[in-house]
């Protein structure tokens, strides 16, 4: 029973020192997220990134509006 206790424990110190992206990160992430989709999109506005933690995992979104889809042409 203790060794089990100590595991649960010891599982959930290394799962709350997993940091969060910090601020610097995330301002870097998202100007690369925003320049590649502005490869493929006319954004309208700046574009949002989200990072929380949801079941021992990372969920990330990127949010943005365009006005336009860049389509490409294959040369054949």
């Amino acid at each position: 029973m203790k060794v089990k206790s100590s595991k649960s424990r010891l599982e959930q110190i290394l799962d709350r020192d997993k940091e969060e992206m910090n601020e610097a990160s995330k301002k870097a992430a998202l100007a690369d997220l925003e320049r590649v989709a502005g490869e493929y999109f006319d954004l309208d506005d700046n574009a949002k990134l989200s990072v929380k933690r949801v079941k021992g995992a990372y969920e990330v979104n990127l949010t943005f509006r365009a006005v336009r889809v860049k389509n490409f042409s294959v040369l054949q």
